[in-house]
């Protein structure tokens, strides 16, 4: 019999826990299992909020692949995916092709403008460890350039956050410990400076404990952080922003730094491909199989499952997405060993925790509330639980968080 080739797309939570988990399930010739990716490294895309603010260098948020991969089972391409040819069984690379008798697609998402005028050209997105390089040098250079102006352009130390979500409550707590130091460093007014928080939802952190939220805002708003909640962005210019303000009136918030932190969609290659997406998220069979594709498993960003008991989609999370590689890969092996029974998918949602700088967070883990010091090191503990399960305790010592107070 011919060894089954699986292919997999994308090296991120969902990606590398499916890859990790299926060298240590599957003998050497029992498939071909192949890793494609951009980079030839990961990164932890939940930390990348305090590279972006200047708090850790980019450098930790990253590890390379070939460290965690077992290259006699696994074959690893660095590549860019353009585009999957369905009916042919093959995904179409930059600078080739591979072909593929299952295939997992865990891309990740892209920054959603909504259609926003000027968002793309004039505001940075947290996306990958460049952007994020992006954004810590350009916010650097604001406050260098700032003294040395002969008329000084106090928009220059303006920067707006778009979106008070996860990625924007996270880094408006790693900007308002990283502002004081910059003022400090530069020789600039704090007064100066202003940190403005936008979104048009009705609240901060929507879907989250209403208390928890109120702890988050009041404890960033001490920190000098201005929020405008309900409130939306219309346009994006070289100069800052234009909102809503009534129904027929807009303003006009000039800012020398706009970051984008209010969506994510998934990945364009799954709508070039062909294949059944909203928004280039694939709403998946209980198995995680794209429908109408039953050798395409769509993981991570791209994929779309309801929680039923609300009939919305789950958050895309990390947590989510190295569950989804866990089950794939037993998935997988059960193909491989032609095992009809698949297993299917269900969150299994133990906490959430989103960061409010170094030393402080706010959370719910096993259904009770956490805020401060706790749900700090609660934070730290899930970024290390997650080094862990795909790098084992290697990992964990070489790039793990120990700084708990």
């Amino acid at each position: 019999m011919k060894t089954k080739k699986i292919v997999i797309l994308g090296a991120g939570y969902g990606g590398l826990m499916t890859a990790t988990r299926l060298q240590k399930a599957i003998g050497v010739n029992e498939a071909e299992i192949v890793l494609v990716n951009k980079n030839d490294y990961h990164y932890e895309t939940t930390w990348l909020h305090e590279a972006s603010a200047g708090t850790l260098h980019h450098d930790r948020v990253r590890y390379d692949i070939r460290s965690v991969i077992d290259s006699h089972k696994v074959g690893f391409i660095q590549d860019s995916v353009v585009e999957v040819k369905t009916s042919e069984k093959l995904v179409i690379l930059e600078n080739g092709e591979i072909s593929y008798d299952y295939l997992v697609i865990a891309l990740g998402g892209e920054s959603e403008t909504f259609g926003i005028q000027g968002l793309k050209e004039y505001a940075f997105s947290i996306s990958n460890v460049n952007s994020a390089r992006q954004i810590r040098g350009h916010i650097e250079y604001q406050f260098a350039t700032y003294q040395t102006e002969v008329e000084k352009k106090d928009e220059r130390l303006t920067i707006v956050v778009g979106g008070a979500g996860f990625t924007g409550i996270e880094f408006l707590g790693e900007l308002a410990n990283r502002i004081p130091e910059l003022c400090k460093e530069y020789d600039v007014d704090f007064q100066k400076v202003r940190l403005i928080c936008v979104e048009a939802a009705p609240t901060a952190l929507p879907g989250f404990d209403p208390e928890l939220v109120s702890y988050a805002v009041s404890h960033l708003e001490k920190k000098g952080v201005e929020f405008k909640i309900g409130t939306a962005i219309k346009e994006c210019t070289p100069d800052g922003i234009i909102v809503a303000k009534g129904e027929n009136e807009t303003e006009e918030i000039k800012a020398g730094t706009v970051v984008w932190a209010a969506g994510v969609r998934g990945n364009a290659v799954i709508e070039k491909s062909g294949i059944e997406a909203m928004r280039g998220r694939v709403k998946v069979q209980p198995d995680l199989r794209a429908p109408g594709h039953d050798d395409i498993f769509v993981i991570g960003d791209s994929s779309l499952v309801i929680n039923e008991e609300i009939n919305r989609p789950y958050p895309p999370t990390a947590q989510i997405a190295m569950q989804q590689g866990e089950i794939v890969a037993k998935n997988l092996v059960s193909l491989i060993r032609n095992n009809p029974h698949l297993e299917t998918f269900k969150p299994d949602i133990k906490g959430t925790v989103c960061s409010l700088g170094e030393d402080d967070a706010i959370g719910v883990v096993y259904g009770k509330k956490l805020v401060g010091t706790k749900a700090s090191i609660m934070k730290k503990v899930i970024d290390n639980r997650a080094l862990l399960m795909i790098g084992g305790p290697s990992l964990v010592l070489k790039k793990g968080k120990f700084k708990l107070l």
